[in-house]
């Protein structure tokens, strides 16, 4: 099977049309025609759909074009490698990071990690779970850093604890619960559920079942914190976020915190990686960089250091 086959698959999928693909990749659309046929007889199936309006992946084509992500992914990373190890050249090393990972690890690692390795370029992305993971997994990230799912992750990541993340109850100013003490007292509550359902901001986390409650309730969902600190100061409703998110955005955006004597879960922040193929080498001392910062928040802040763990 020819590595181009595996482009020509990946156009199409981007693309949706056959003379489309065939201007990106430089081809005439009969010899596009005739390599995507070669490829479907390879697998013994149909790989796109022809419609009016072009063509699509069809089943097969998008378990195939999954996999070829992944492929030309390793490929690139290879031929970046082999010149970092040859001559130091030009290397990119992609991190997925969670709201309160962005605040509390990513500032410091990155000084340090820069300071030790000016020629890289690093790439942040804002990435919940489970995108995160999925992204980590296909190749596109090197590494991830975020809560664990609940679930937990399958064999072929590691993880490493690294920090806890405190939670907080964010409100707007002026809010009618906003001098709450317990969570008692916010009982019929209108609540946000930021992000997937059992991550760092779902309010269901909170311990109101161990306190005999019944459960917050959700009137609103939100995909990002980012989203969640646009809308909540023009609410009346709750929501929970990182201690060290709200403190960073929160009052400037008319928001506070309530100060409630029960007990609210942290948010142990992992790093994650794939198990099978080893990190570049710049990856690796960017992953060094991260656990040093972790270790130096534990000094300096006496937040605690998560216990590690792999598997």
């Amino acid at each position: 099977m020819r590595l181009q086959r595996l482009r020509l698959l990946l156009t199409l999928a981007e693309t949706g049309s056959l003379r489309a693909a065939a201007q990106v990749l430089h081809v005439s659309q009969p010899a596009l025609s005739k390599a995507l046929k070669a490829l479907e007889e390879e697998f013994g199936a149909a790989l796109v759909t022809r419609t009016p309006r072009g063509v699509r992946l069809a089943p097969a084509g998008e378990l195939l074009a999954a996999r070829a992500a992944t492929i030309t992914r390793e490929l690139e990373r290879a031929r970046e490698e082999v010149a970092w190890h040859l001559q130091h050249a030009h290397a990119t090393v992609t991190v997925g990071v969670s709201p309160a990972a962005s605040i509390l690890l990513a500032p410091g690692a990155l000084r340090r990690f820069q300071a030790r390795w000016p020629a890289v370029r690093v790439r942040l992305v804002d990435a919940l779970y489970p995108q995160a993971l999925a992204r980590l997994r296909s190749g596109e990230f090197d590494l991830a850093l975020g809560p664990l799912p609940p679930a937990g992750v399958g064999a072929d990541l590691h993880l490493k604890a690294l920090v806890d993340s405190p939670t907080v109850i964010a409100v707007r100013r002026g809010h009618a619960l906003a001098s709450s003490r317990q969570l008692q007292e916010l009982t019929g509550a209108a609540w946000v559920l930021t992000g997937t359902p059992q991550g760092p901001g779902d309010p269901s986390r909170l311990p109101f079942a161990a306190l005999g409650l019944p459960p917050p309730l959700v009137r609103l969902e939100c995909e990002s914190f980012a989203t969640l600190l646009a809308v909540l100061p023009a609410m009346d409703a709750l929501a929970v976020m990182p201690q060290a998110f709200f403190e960073r955005h929160g009052p400037g955006t008319g928001l506070s915190s309530l100060r409630v004597r029960d007990e609210l879960p942290a948010t142990t922040l992992h790093l994650f990686t794939r198990a099978q193929g080893p990190l570049s080498e710049p990856a690796q001392r960017l992953l060094d960089a991260f656990e040093q910062e972790a270790r130096g928040l534990q000094r300096n802040t006496r937040v605690p250091l998560a216990p590690s763990a792999s598997q």
